[in-house]
């Protein structure tokens, strides 16, 4: 979906495929087929975008055959669906039973994800549109925090390197964003500035998660200032609610937070108090006992769909979202030109929640993108055909 800002720039919104786990090239084609052009067809539209997901069998299958890359083009085109951005935080596996801290690996002192990375920006220059020159790559920030990053910060200036060169041979311009994540070597946008500053590469910039940013209590315009002042590009925009829990002391409440404990997902749990932000790996290790204090708020890192808050006493954090956006857009000048829906969790919530058929899913899908086509339009942005 594209909107025109009253600046007469583009602004790109799609949903990420992650939610539809596929390994292979095949899937990815199926995907498309199943879940992507039946959420366009339910939005009334005659073109979608997708965050596309290219786990790393079908990335090599992609840029080891020129033809199935244009073979892959000729699909989306065909079902009315565009790739502007990739989501190139998972690496592979995302669809297991248990995927929990496996989602880092390998990371950025490795370099297999210099690697997949530069193989997902070249696809992404191939898939591009005819009409756009520019796409985004989201990425993880660097690695799990008992890594050491020195090598890290070596592999993203050769990305940044290469990127360039990418350029120059396809007129394309690709930009990668590190992705805060609550655990993560850069857990909050106040983390990412000095590396990236360090960098100080215009193609290397920052993924904003409207989740993980409310799951660690960051205040939306105190770090969009932050990272304006410092000169960070905002490469794109993931479009997230966290789970929020008011009273995490009441029995209830964590009877509550208990259903949305599931096996598949590291749900980071986080809360402000005066000496600073206390948290736990998973939600689970945060119901037990006293391992994180209870007297404020909870946040989780748990992807809960947009139109459709936790039932009370819980709730999500929309509002953080909605002020972030106002503050990426709602200016003279958008902050960042891509935005993306990243609800991966759907077949994570508690059971009686969980769509039971493909077509509960694109009606999901379909809502949470129609409440993000209604803000942007609410804060002056025309929707294009």
């Amino acid at each position: 979906m594209r909107f025109r800002h009253p600046d007469g720039s583009t602004v790109h919104l799609a949903y990420c495929t992650n939610v539809h786990p596929a390994e292979t090239l095949d899937g990815v084609l199926a995907q498309l087929r199943d879940h992507c052009e039946p959420v366009r067809r339910r939005l009334g539209r005659d073109r979608l975008g997708i965050g596309l997901w290219l786990a790393r069998d079908a990335a090599h299958a992609l840029v080891t055959d020129p033809s199935a890359l244009r073979g892959l083009r000729t699909d989306l085109d065909r079902r009315g669906l565009e790739v502007v951005t990739l989501n190139g935080f998972p690496y592979e596996g995302f669809g297991a039973e248990e995927v929990k801290y496996r989602v880092y690996k390998p990371d950025w002192t490795d370099p297999e994800r210099l690697d997949h990375t530069t193989a997902l920006a070249r696809l992404l220059a191939g898939l591009l549109p005819d009409d756009v020159t520019e796409g985004s790559i989201s990425t993880l920030p660097l690695a799990w925090r008992t890594r050491r990053a020195e090598s890290a910060h070596a592999a993203l200036r050769t990305l940044g390197e290469r990127l360039d060169a990418l350029r120059e041979l396809t007129g394309r311009s690709i930009r990668v964003g590190l992705e805060p994540e609550p655990g993560c070597l850069i857990e909050t946008t106040g983390d990412a500035i000095a590396p990236l500053t360090a960098i100080a590469h215009d193609r290397i910039g920052i993924c904003v998660d409207t989740c993980h940013l409310a799951t660690s209590f960051e205040d939306p315009d105190t770090a969009l200032d932050a990272l304006t002042r410092a000169g960070v590009p905002i490469v794109k925009t993931q479009l997230s609610a966290a789970l929020h829990a008011e009273h995490p002391h009441l029995p209830e409440v964590r009877e509550a937070l208990a259903a949305f404990d599931e096996p598949r997902f590291l749900h980071q749990t986080r809360t402000a108090t005066a000496a600073g932000l206390r948290g736990t790996d998973d939600l689970g290790e945060a119901l037990k006992g006293e391992a994180l204090p209870d007297g404020a708020p909870w946040r989780a890192h748990f992807h809960v769909p947009l139109h459709a808050a936790p039932a009370a006493p819980l709730t999500s954090t929309l509002d953080v979202l909605k002020t972030a956006l106002a503050g990426l857009v709602g200016g003279p000048h958008p902050l960042t030109h891509h935005l993306e829906v990243e609800t991966y969790t759907w077949q994570a919530l508690p059971p009686e929640q969980r769509p039971r058929a493909r077509a509960q899913l694109a009606d999901g899908i379909a809502a949470e993108l129609t409440l993000a086509r209604d803000l942007l339009t609410d804060l002056g942005l025309k929707e294009l055909p």
